[in-house]
């Protein structure tokens, strides 16, 4: 059964490929589309063009968000785990570098998919939006 850091990185490893995949596809119909349109785009594509641009804004937001509050809670544990340490240290035992590097560890990868969830949640409902359309 593999362990909770295994499922993050796994997940991690697997939305990442997920968006290698949905971004080309994105870029490919939102391109041909801007090709098709020429100089003079009719409404449906200037709200695709529009869109393309505002979600990106509103994705890379949200991420950076939630990639800060992940960060605070990370340390804010630490925090919390190093100040019982020094008031009780005969309470727990001593960190030794493995288990710390663990920690840190699975805080990259924690801070790294909540950073990656909303980019990765857009572009793969794109490719399966504009997957779904069809160009002029």
């Amino acid at each position: 059964m593999p362990t909770p850091s295994r499922r993050k990185t796994r997940s991690l490893a697997t939305q990442t490929a997920e968006l290698a995949l949905a971004t080309p596809q994105v870029m490919a119909h939102r391109l041909t589309r801007m090709a098709l349109a020429g100089h003079n785009p009719n409404a449906r594509d200037q709200k695709e063009f529009h869109l393309m641009g505002a979600e990106k804004v509103a994705a890379f937001q949200e991420s950076w968000m939630a990639m800060g509050l992940q960060a605070w809670r990370v340390q804010m544990q630490m925090w919390n785990s190093a100040m019982q340490a020094f008031w009780m240290p005969w309470g727990r035992t001593l960190p030794t570098a493995s288990s710390t590097l663990g920690q840190w560890q699975k805080a990259t990868l924690g801070i790294l998919g909540q950073g990656m969830a909303p980019v990765h949640r857009r572009a793969v409902a794109n490719a399966k939006r504009l997957g779904r359309t069809r160009l002029r």
